[in-house]
């Protein structure tokens, strides 16, 4: 089970930004720049500590999330998606004319128990 997933079409362009930067990681922005949108980043440009909580892996990249939002978005399944447009945020995607963004639903029972049991 999953809590993070992407669709086809955003992992497509993922996979064009891992092969022109290397590895990857998202982290889910809490505000800042592009307001609540997911950013993706070389590994190593964003600092990440004890507060930032790992949510998954889509397509090989660890996708990352503050601990504080989390709270707050516990209990949804995420999917990233890709559109056309130019985000104000530092995300490598931003200079192909597209952005990143969440699609989220609530966990169904069985999702919520299973994430649950995991603590």
């Amino acid at each position: 089970m999953k809590r993070v997933t992407i669709t086809k079409k955003a992992a497509k362009v993922l996979e064009q930004l891992k092969e022109k930067h290397g590895d990857l990681i998202f982290h889910q922005s809490g505000g800042c720049c592009d307001g609540s949108a997911p950013m993706i980043l070389e590994k190593g440009d964003l600092y990440l500590d004890e507060s930032d909580v790992l949510l998954g892996v889509v397509e090989g990249v660890n996708f990352y999330m503050n601990q504080d939002q989390f709270e707050y978005w516990k209990h949804t399944h995420l999917t990233i998606d890709i559109t056309e447009g130019r985000g104000a945020s530092f995300s490598l995607e931003i200079p192909l004319g597209l952005r990143f963004l969440i699609h989220s639903r609530l966990l169904t029972d069985k999702e919520d128990n299973f994430f649950n049991s995991k603590k």
